[in-house]
Protein backbone atom coordinates (compact mmCIF):
# COMPACT_ATOMS: atom_id res chain seq x y z
CA UNK A 1 0.00 0.00 0.00
CA UNK A 2 1.04 2.98 -0.88
CA UNK A 3 0.69 4.46 2.95
CA UNK A 4 3.30 1.55 4.02
CA UNK A 5 5.80 2.97 1.36
CA UNK A 6 5.36 6.51 2.30
CA UNK A 7 6.31 5.31 5.87
CA UNK A 8 9.30 3.27 4.82
CA UNK A 9 10.75 6.55 2.65
CA UNK A 10 10.43 8.31 5.63
CA UNK A 11 12.11 5.70 8.04
CA UNK A 12 14.96 4.89 5.21
CA UNK A 13 15.87 8.65 4.96
CA UNK A 14 16.15 8.86 8.64
CA UNK A 15 18.15 5.78 9.01
CA UNK A 16 20.53 7.04 6.18
CA UNK A 17 20.48 10.68 5.86
CA UNK A 18 20.58 11.05 2.23
CA UNK A 19 19.87 8.65 -0.85
CA UNK A 20 18.99 8.88 -3.88
CA UNK A 21 16.35 8.22 -6.38
CA UNK A 22 17.53 5.19 -7.63
CA UNK A 23 19.18 3.68 -4.15
CA UNK A 24 15.30 4.17 -2.94
CA UNK A 25 13.79 2.79 -5.58
CA UNK A 26 15.78 -0.40 -5.19
CA UNK A 27 15.28 -0.71 -1.42
CA UNK A 28 11.06 -0.33 -1.69
CA UNK A 29 11.29 -2.60 -4.93
CA UNK A 30 9.75 0.19 -7.26
CA UNK A 31 10.68 2.50 -10.14
CA UNK A 32 12.07 5.61 -9.78
CA UNK A 33 9.15 7.41 -11.13
CA UNK A 34 7.11 6.05 -8.28
CA UNK A 35 10.07 6.71 -5.90
CA UNK A 36 9.71 10.99 -7.61
CA UNK A 37 5.82 10.96 -7.47
CA UNK A 38 5.86 9.16 -3.49
CA UNK A 39 8.41 12.25 -2.76
CA UNK A 40 6.50 14.75 -4.01
CA UNK A 41 3.48 13.00 -1.75
CA UNK A 42 5.38 13.63 1.14
CA UNK A 43 6.40 17.01 0.69
CA UNK A 44 2.68 18.23 -0.20
CA UNK A 45 1.19 16.64 3.15
CA UNK A 46 4.49 18.90 5.05
CA UNK A 47 7.26 16.42 5.48
CA UNK A 48 10.54 18.75 5.27
CA UNK A 49 12.19 16.51 2.20
CA UNK A 50 14.78 18.40 0.08
CA UNK A 51 16.74 16.82 -3.16
CA UNK A 52 20.38 17.76 -3.41
CA UNK A 53 21.35 17.38 -7.38
CA UNK A 54 25.03 16.35 -8.64
CA UNK A 55 26.62 13.39 -8.13
CA UNK A 56 26.55 12.86 -4.72
CA UNK A 57 23.31 14.16 -4.64
CA UNK A 58 19.96 12.45 -3.53
CA UNK A 59 16.85 13.06 -1.49
CA UNK A 60 17.12 14.04 2.43
CA UNK A 61 15.18 15.54 5.15
CA UNK A 62 16.36 18.78 6.96
CA UNK A 63 17.91 18.11 10.13
CA UNK A 64 15.91 17.94 13.08
CA UNK A 65 13.26 16.69 11.66
CA UNK A 66 11.04 14.33 13.98
CA UNK A 67 8.05 12.28 13.41
CA UNK A 68 5.96 9.77 15.51
CA UNK A 69 5.42 6.39 12.62
CA UNK A 70 3.55 3.84 14.58
CA UNK A 71 0.94 2.85 11.99
CA UNK A 72 2.16 -0.52 11.99
CA UNK A 73 -0.05 -3.18 9.58
CA UNK A 74 -1.24 -6.08 10.39
CA UNK A 75 1.64 -8.38 9.69
CA UNK A 76 3.92 -5.95 11.14
CA UNK A 77 1.58 -5.94 14.46
CA UNK A 78 1.37 -9.59 14.84
CA UNK A 79 5.19 -10.16 13.71
CA UNK A 80 6.03 -7.72 17.32
CA UNK A 81 3.59 -9.51 19.51
CA UNK A 82 5.28 -13.45 17.94
CA UNK A 83 8.76 -12.07 18.72
CA UNK A 84 8.12 -11.53 22.40
CA UNK A 85 7.45 -15.73 22.87
CA UNK A 86 11.12 -15.94 21.24
CA UNK A 87 13.45 -16.73 23.72
CA UNK A 88 17.07 -15.29 21.96
CA UNK A 89 16.74 -12.23 24.00
CA UNK A 90 16.64 -14.10 27.13
CA UNK A 91 19.83 -16.29 25.92
CA UNK A 92 21.59 -12.53 26.05
CA UNK A 93 20.07 -11.28 29.38
CA UNK A 94 17.83 -9.29 27.31
CA UNK A 95 14.30 -10.87 28.37
CA UNK A 96 12.89 -8.03 30.66
CA UNK A 97 14.09 -5.48 27.88
CA UNK A 98 11.78 -7.28 25.55
CA UNK A 99 9.02 -7.56 27.57
CA UNK A 100 8.98 -3.69 28.12
CA UNK A 101 9.69 -2.96 24.64
CA UNK A 102 6.80 -5.72 23.88
CA UNK A 103 4.34 -3.43 26.22
CA UNK A 104 5.12 -0.42 25.09
CA UNK A 105 4.72 -1.36 21.07
CA UNK A 106 1.48 -3.27 21.87
CA UNK A 107 0.05 0.12 23.19
CA UNK A 108 1.35 2.01 20.34
CA UNK A 109 -1.15 0.07 18.04
CA UNK A 110 -4.37 0.92 17.33
CA UNK A 111 -7.03 0.01 19.41
CA UNK A 112 -8.35 -2.34 16.27
CA UNK A 113 -5.48 -3.76 15.27
CA UNK A 114 -4.28 -4.74 19.03
CA UNK A 115 -6.79 -6.98 19.23
CA UNK A 116 -6.98 -8.51 15.88
CA UNK A 117 -3.73 -9.24 16.47
CA UNK A 118 -3.72 -10.14 19.48
CA UNK A 119 -6.61 -13.07 18.99
CA UNK A 120 -4.01 -14.72 16.10
CA UNK A 121 -0.81 -14.19 18.37
CA UNK A 122 -2.69 -16.67 20.91
CA UNK A 123 -3.33 -19.46 18.34
CA UNK A 124 0.78 -19.42 17.43
CA UNK A 125 2.68 -21.50 19.73
CA UNK A 126 6.43 -21.12 19.55
CA UNK A 127 9.28 -22.79 21.91
CA UNK A 128 7.03 -24.54 23.96
CA UNK A 129 8.62 -25.27 27.82
CA UNK A 130 8.54 -29.55 26.75
CA UNK A 131 8.25 -31.34 24.13
CA UNK A 132 5.56 -33.96 23.58
CA UNK A 133 7.55 -36.60 25.09
CA UNK A 134 6.80 -34.17 28.43
CA UNK A 135 10.64 -33.39 28.95
CA UNK A 136 11.20 -30.29 29.90
CA UNK A 137 13.57 -27.71 27.74
CA UNK A 138 15.60 -25.83 29.86
CA UNK A 139 17.58 -22.74 28.30
CA UNK A 140 20.87 -22.71 29.49
CA UNK A 141 21.10 -19.45 32.47
CA UNK A 142 23.51 -17.47 32.40
CA UNK A 143 23.69 -14.38 35.70
CA UNK A 144 22.84 -11.59 35.12
CA UNK A 145 25.51 -9.32 36.15
CA UNK A 146 28.24 -11.79 33.76
CA UNK A 147 25.77 -11.38 30.65
CA UNK A 148 25.59 -7.97 31.58
CA UNK A 149 29.72 -7.22 31.35
CA UNK A 150 29.57 -9.22 28.01
CA UNK A 151 26.99 -7.69 26.34
CA UNK A 152 28.71 -4.08 27.67
CA UNK A 153 32.08 -5.22 26.40
CA UNK A 154 30.29 -6.44 22.84
CA UNK A 155 28.66 -3.45 21.98
CA UNK A 156 31.24 -0.74 23.40
CA UNK A 157 34.15 -2.87 21.32
CA UNK A 158 36.38 -3.02 24.24
CA UNK A 159 38.30 -6.51 25.76
CA UNK A 160 37.01 -8.42 28.11
CA UNK A 161 38.65 -11.01 31.06
CA UNK A 162 36.06 -13.98 31.45
CA UNK A 163 36.66 -16.52 34.25
CA UNK A 164 35.66 -19.52 31.90
CA UNK A 165 35.50 -23.33 32.78
CA UNK A 166 36.33 -25.27 29.85
CA UNK A 167 35.27 -28.81 29.22
CA UNK A 168 37.40 -31.21 31.15
CA UNK A 169 39.64 -28.16 32.56
CA UNK A 170 40.22 -25.95 35.30
CA UNK A 171 38.08 -22.49 35.28
CA UNK A 172 40.64 -20.19 34.30
CA UNK A 173 41.00 -16.18 33.47
CA UNK A 174 41.91 -15.17 30.07
CA UNK A 175 41.18 -11.84 28.24
CA UNK A 176 39.66 -11.97 24.82
CA UNK A 177 38.70 -9.50 21.92
CA UNK A 178 34.54 -10.01 21.29
CA UNK A 179 33.67 -9.77 18.23
CA UNK A 180 29.59 -10.90 18.53
CA UNK A 181 27.04 -12.77 20.20
CA UNK A 182 25.16 -15.98 18.55
CA UNK A 183 22.24 -18.18 20.21
CA UNK A 184 21.60 -21.52 18.56
CA UNK A 185 18.63 -23.80 20.18
CA UNK A 186 18.48 -21.46 23.45
CA UNK A 187 22.53 -21.42 23.90
CA UNK A 188 24.38 -18.46 23.81
CA UNK A 189 27.78 -18.37 22.54
CA UNK A 190 30.72 -15.63 22.41
CA UNK A 191 32.60 -15.23 19.27
CA UNK A 192 36.07 -13.57 19.88
CA UNK A 193 39.51 -13.41 19.51
CA UNK A 194 42.10 -14.00 22.02
CA UNK A 195 46.32 -13.60 21.40
CA UNK A 196 44.94 -13.36 16.90
CA UNK A 197 43.42 -16.86 17.51
CA UNK A 198 39.82 -17.36 16.87
CA UNK A 199 37.83 -18.45 20.03
CA UNK A 200 34.06 -19.81 20.53
CA UNK A 201 33.31 -19.05 24.26
CA UNK A 202 29.96 -20.97 25.80
CA UNK A 203 28.45 -18.29 27.78
CA UNK A 204 26.75 -20.47 30.77
CA UNK A 205 30.46 -22.09 31.28
CA UNK A 206 31.67 -17.85 31.95
CA UNK A 207 31.14 -17.91 35.45
CA UNK A 208 32.35 -14.53 35.94
CA UNK A 209 33.40 -11.17 33.64
CA UNK A 210 34.71 -7.81 33.15
CA UNK A 211 34.72 -5.14 30.63
CA UNK A 212 38.14 -3.48 30.79
CA UNK A 213 38.62 0.44 29.35
CA UNK A 214 41.18 -0.94 26.38
CA UNK A 215 39.70 -1.11 22.77
CA UNK A 216 39.29 -4.90 21.55
CA UNK A 217 41.44 -5.65 18.35
CA UNK A 218 38.92 -6.24 16.02
CA UNK A 219 37.62 -5.06 12.46
CA UNK A 220 34.74 -2.38 12.59
CA UNK A 221 32.15 -4.49 10.91
CA UNK A 222 31.43 -8.16 11.09
CA UNK A 223 29.19 -10.18 9.05
CA UNK A 224 28.19 -12.77 12.57
CA UNK A 225 26.10 -15.21 10.34
CA UNK A 226 29.67 -16.36 7.73
CA UNK A 227 31.77 -16.01 11.17
CA UNK A 228 29.65 -18.63 12.41
CA UNK A 229 29.34 -21.04 10.02
CA UNK A 230 32.98 -20.62 8.98
CA UNK A 231 33.85 -21.85 12.56
CA UNK A 232 31.03 -24.53 12.51
CA UNK A 233 33.05 -25.85 9.21
CA UNK A 234 36.31 -25.69 11.41
CA UNK A 235 34.86 -27.47 14.09
CA UNK A 236 33.38 -30.30 11.90
CA UNK A 237 36.42 -30.62 10.06
CA UNK A 238 39.60 -30.87 12.84
CA UNK A 239 40.57 -32.36 16.17
CA UNK A 240 40.74 -36.37 15.93
CA UNK A 241 37.43 -37.18 14.73
CA UNK A 242 35.60 -40.23 14.82
CA UNK A 243 33.11 -42.46 13.32
CA UNK A 244 30.71 -44.30 14.72
CA UNK A 245 27.78 -47.24 14.19
CA UNK A 246 25.01 -47.10 16.76
CA UNK A 247 21.74 -48.73 17.53
CA UNK A 248 19.37 -46.24 19.40
CA UNK A 249 15.90 -45.98 20.03
CA UNK A 250 14.32 -43.87 18.24
CA UNK A 251 12.85 -41.86 21.27
CA UNK A 252 16.44 -40.74 22.05
CA UNK A 253 17.61 -39.90 18.69
CA UNK A 254 17.32 -36.08 18.07
CA UNK A 255 19.46 -36.35 21.31
CA UNK A 256 22.48 -38.11 19.85
CA UNK A 257 22.32 -35.81 16.55
CA UNK A 258 22.00 -32.86 18.30
CA UNK A 259 25.31 -33.56 20.27
CA UNK A 260 27.20 -35.18 17.13
CA UNK A 261 28.70 -33.41 14.76
CA UNK A 262 27.56 -35.14 11.34
CA UNK A 263 24.94 -38.06 10.09
CA UNK A 264 26.30 -40.01 7.55
CA UNK A 265 24.12 -43.36 7.42
CA UNK A 266 21.00 -44.01 8.78
CA UNK A 267 18.48 -46.65 8.54
CA UNK A 268 15.68 -48.56 10.50
CA UNK A 269 16.17 -52.50 11.81
CA UNK A 270 13.55 -54.81 12.05
CA UNK A 271 12.88 -54.26 15.26
CA UNK A 272 12.18 -50.65 14.55
CA UNK A 273 15.56 -49.89 16.25
CA UNK A 274 17.80 -47.09 14.49
CA UNK A 275 21.10 -47.83 12.90
CA UNK A 276 22.98 -44.72 12.52
CA UNK A 277 26.95 -43.90 11.42
CA UNK A 278 27.46 -40.86 13.15
CA UNK A 279 30.66 -38.53 13.36
CA UNK A 280 31.71 -37.11 16.83
CA UNK A 281 34.82 -34.34 17.42
CA UNK A 282 37.29 -36.67 19.48
CA UNK A 283 37.22 -40.00 21.27
CA UNK A 284 36.76 -38.55 24.50
CA UNK A 285 33.50 -36.68 22.96
CA UNK A 286 31.96 -40.35 21.50
CA UNK A 287 32.13 -41.77 24.73
CA UNK A 288 30.52 -39.16 26.67
CA UNK A 289 27.28 -38.66 24.41
CA UNK A 290 26.80 -42.74 23.81
CA UNK A 291 27.36 -42.40 27.60
CA UNK A 292 24.39 -39.98 28.36
CA UNK A 293 22.14 -42.49 26.26
CA UNK A 294 22.62 -45.54 28.81
CA UNK A 295 20.83 -48.53 27.93
CA UNK A 296 18.74 -46.77 24.99
CA UNK A 297 21.65 -47.23 22.45
CA UNK A 298 24.38 -49.45 22.15
CA UNK A 299 27.72 -48.65 19.72
CA UNK A 300 28.90 -51.46 17.53
CA UNK A 301 31.69 -50.10 16.38
CA UNK A 302 34.86 -49.34 16.92
CA UNK A 303 36.21 -51.79 19.49
CA UNK A 304 37.55 -49.61 21.38
CA UNK A 305 34.43 -47.32 22.34
CA UNK A 306 32.91 -50.99 23.21
CA UNK A 307 35.43 -51.60 25.51
CA UNK A 308 35.44 -48.17 27.09
CA UNK A 309 31.60 -48.58 28.22
CA UNK A 310 32.33 -51.52 29.19
CA UNK A 311 34.55 -50.43 31.62
CA UNK A 312 32.76 -47.62 32.58
CA UNK A 313 29.39 -49.84 33.07
CA UNK A 314 31.99 -52.04 35.19
CA UNK A 315 33.21 -49.51 37.83
CA UNK A 316 30.20 -48.03 38.44
CA UNK A 317 28.64 -51.61 39.11
CA UNK A 318 31.47 -52.76 40.91
CA UNK A 319 30.39 -49.38 43.27
CA UNK A 320 26.87 -49.95 43.65
CA UNK A 321 27.83 -53.70 44.35
CA UNK A 322 27.38 -55.79 47.55
CA UNK A 323 30.19 -54.94 49.92
CA UNK A 324 31.62 -58.28 49.12
CA UNK A 325 32.17 -57.41 45.48
CA UNK A 326 33.51 -54.36 46.40
CA UNK A 327 36.30 -56.28 48.91
CA UNK A 328 37.29 -58.14 46.10
CA UNK A 329 37.62 -55.66 43.39
CA UNK A 330 40.06 -54.15 45.97
CA UNK A 331 42.15 -57.04 46.52
CA UNK A 332 42.16 -57.66 43.03
CA UNK A 333 43.91 -54.65 42.76
CA UNK A 334 46.08 -54.88 45.34
CA UNK A 335 47.16 -58.05 44.10
CA UNK A 336 47.53 -56.83 40.74
CA UNK A 337 50.43 -54.75 42.26
CA UNK A 338 51.71 -56.75 44.55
Amino acid sequence: MRADRLVSLVLLLRQHGRLSATALARELEVSTRTVLRDMDALSAAGVPVYAERGRHGGFALLPGFRTELTGLNHDEALALLVAGSRRGAQAFGLGSALASAMLKGGDALPESQRAAAAGVAERLLIDPETDLLSRRLVAEEVPDAVMTEIRRAVFAGHRLRIHYAAVGRSPAWRTVDPIGLVTVRDQGYLLATRSGEDRTYRLSRVLAAEELAEPAQRPDRVDLDRAWQERGTRFRTGGDQVTVLVRIDPARREELVGTALAVRAEHADADGRLRLEVTFQDPRHAEWALWQLATHAEALSPRWLRDALRDRAVAIATRYGPPSCRSRSAADERHATG
